[in-house]
């Protein structure tokens, strides 16, 4: 875990970059208040910081991107934020599908969707189909996602395949719980990014999250951009991952 102070860059060509990063983006409404601003205008200053570390991320050639885009608890705010919120999504999705498609990447949503207003689910499910036979980058938006709620439909699709009889419950290890989480076909995240100086990870990716390296820092995520993206980075070139074992190669 890291706090950022960490100015250095990465050359890509000498450190081996994460797979799969993951990022809380967080601090929209701090970064608004800051500027006497409405929340509001932080959201949208978000979706600029957005786009900016997706190009980065295409351009530096990382496999896969996870956004924490909305959470299942977010539906608490104030309803007019929420009800800007999914219009921010709706409209960025007409906006950028085009240019995710001419970068040949994926698009593909976590969570329960279900919840979403009609032509966003429609919308949705548009993007994942027009992007989805492109073999680049991986964008997973995870939006009114948990990661509880991600192991708790885990458990049940195992549930009713031992009602079915196709499994009992001796049968069950924790590879068949993490075989059906949302992204089992792509690797876990090698590194994760919090932004706004939050030390927590916020119900995001808890199985999946196990051995990630994490990174927190201060930046309040309208001013995360490449130069914070490669301090990130950095900071994971760095570190020698264990997986549970000594840096010997040895258990514990």
């Amino acid at each position: 875990m890291k706090n950022s102070s960490d100015n250095s860059i990465v050359d890509d060509d000498q450190f081996k970059l994460p797979q799969h990063i993951a990022i809380v983006m967080d601090g929209n409404g701090r970064w608004a208040k800051k500027r006497f601003m409405p929340r509001l205008a932080g959201h949208r200053a978000g979706v600029e910081a957005t786009r900016q570390v997706v190009k980065s991320c295409i351009k530096k050639n990382i496999k896969v991107l996870s956004l924490f885009a909305f959470s299942s608890e977010n539906w608490q705010r104030p309803a007019k934020e929420v009800d800007h919120l999914m219009e921010l999504f709706l409209i960025g999705l007409e906006r950028e599908v085009d240019i995710l498609y001419k970068n040949n990447v994926q698009l593909r949503f976590i969570g329960d969707r279900r919840r979403f207003n009609e032509r966003l689910q429609k919308k949705m499910q548009e993007v994942e189909l027009e992007t989805f036979k492109n073999t680049g980058m991986v964008l997973l938006l995870a939006m009114n996602y948990g990661g509880q709620w991600d192991i708790y439909q885990s458990v049940h699709q195992l549930f009713s395949e031992v009602t079915a009889g196709k499994l009992t419950y001796s049968d069950i290890t924790p590879a068949h719980i993490a075989d059906r989480l949302s992204f089992s076909d792509l690797p876990d995240p090698d590194l994760f990014i919090r932004t706004s100086g939050e030390i927590r990870i916020s119900n995001f990716m808890l199985w999946q999250l196990a051995y990630s390296e994490l990174y927190f820092t201060p930046t309040l995520w309208p001013d995360f951009n490449e130069a914070e993206l490669e301090k990130a980075l950095a900071y994971y070139a760095k570190r020698e991952r264990r997986y549970g074992l000594s840096s010997s190669g040895q258990s514990k």
